[in-house]
């Protein structure tokens, strides 16, 4: 709609709406909700159709038998609403958006084949295999990156805008730390959406837990990614400018309107769980943005709830192979509150609580300098 409408700005002055980011970031915001919404309601009694329904593991919370038969793999409808919402929404001459878009699409495809496996074949891919593809998948993924962006600016201190090597990270909360990983930023990058990715699989375990969590993130990510494209922001905020953040602020849009629309029907009692396809199409999302606007260390306190629910498996499984002794009830963390007698309604908003908080801490160190 940028191509067509915006061209037609001489004749009718409404279509000159379309060159704001904040209007093409509404518009794409709410045609995900709707198409997600709309959809979601077929794709469930389709999924329910075919079976495709939720195995409960047998060690799990005694609440969670109830959620046996769920439809899953709910994901795809959030893909679709993604995708369909940013090709009307966005300019599609940004390369980077469709790097992002291609990527996100990469790991939705690795989730969609793991449940179809789940399903169809009743075991779903090996760790190794996946987790191998993520490598793969990252790596090309950051590569391009490099390869589309050169370098970005910044200014420091008041002082005029200093060009960096898009290799460089900054440190959250100074002004002047800039630290160039050189070549180490490949593995860095792949590190930081492989990891964005499984730690929001991770954290898919309860009604609305991780989709909430996601809304929040991204709306966080939705400010940082429209100030980094706004030359005039980003140099009074001494963020990284980057000409074509505003398009990914579009694109993130897009992702929270159709996790808005996901969680009308995710929402406690679930009617549908989105499985690995979305799970790790989202969480690469989050992570590729991240990467893009130099907002990649930041990713740790904004997804601070999905890095505490890695590592508690990662501490778990640490644990146990080394003492014999578990230190959580259970793994991932919300099993573990809900063993220690929470409700997993409380669990869940008592979450959204903390990554609301961690988000607004997040938002502090644009001044916090």
């Amino acid at each position: 709609m940028f191509h067509l409408l915006y061209l037609l700005k001489d004749d009718f002055i409404i279509f000159n709406v379309f060159r704001y980011i904040t209007f093409r970031s509404f518009g794409a915001g709410v045609t995900a909700f709707l198409i997600s919404i709309i959809l979601g309601g077929y794709f469930i009694r389709f999924l329910a159709r075919r079976q495709f329904k939720e195995n409960i593991r047998d060690d799990g919370p005694e609440s969670h038998k109830t959620k046996a038969g769920t439809p899953t793999m709910g994901g795809a409808f959030i893909v679709v609403a993604i995708t369909v919402s940013t090709l009307l929404w966005v300019d599609l001459s940004s390369q980077v958006m469709w790097t992002v878009l291609l990527f996100t699409f990469s790991y939705a495809l690795i989730g969609f084949l793991d449940d179809w496996l789940k399903y169809s074949k009743g075991k779903g891919m090996s760790a190794r295999l996946k987790f191998l593809l993520q490598i793969v998948f990252g790596t090309l993924f950051v590569a391009l990156i490099l390869s589309e962006i050169n370098g970005f600016s910044m200014v420091l201190s008041g002082t005029e805008a200093t060009e960096y090597s898009y290799t460089s990270i900054l440190i959250p909360f100074f002004k002047k730390a800039v630290l160039d990983l050189s070549w180490f930023y490949i593995p860095f990058g792949v590190i930081v959406v492989v990891g964005a990715s499984n730690s929001v699989n991770l954290t898919d375990g309860l009604d609305g837990l991780a989709i909430g969590s996601i809304l929040i993130a991204t709306a966080t990510y939705i400010i940082f990614a429209y100030l980094s494209g706004h030359q005039e922001f980003s140099s009074y905020l001494q963020i990284p400018y980057i000409p074509q953040g505003g398009e990914l602020a579009v694109y993130l849009a897009a992702v929270g309107g159709a996790c808005l629309g996901f969680l009308w029907y995710n929402s406690h009692p679930a009617e549908v769980f989105m499985g690995d396809v979305g799970s790790l199409a989202l969480g690469a999302a989050i992570g590729s943005v991240a990467l893009i606007i130099k907002q990649e260390l930041l990713l740790i306190i904004v997804g601070g709830l999905f890095v505490a629910e890695a590592l508690s498996v990662i501490l778990q499984v640490f644990s146990f192979k080394l003492t014999g002794k578990r230190i959580f009830k259970m793994a991932p963390l919300h099993h573990h509150f809900e063993l220690s007698g929470w409700s997993e309604s409380k669990v869940v908003i008592r979450f959204w609580i903390i990554s609301l908080v961690l988000a607004l801490f997040a938002l502090s160190t644009l001044k916090l300098r």
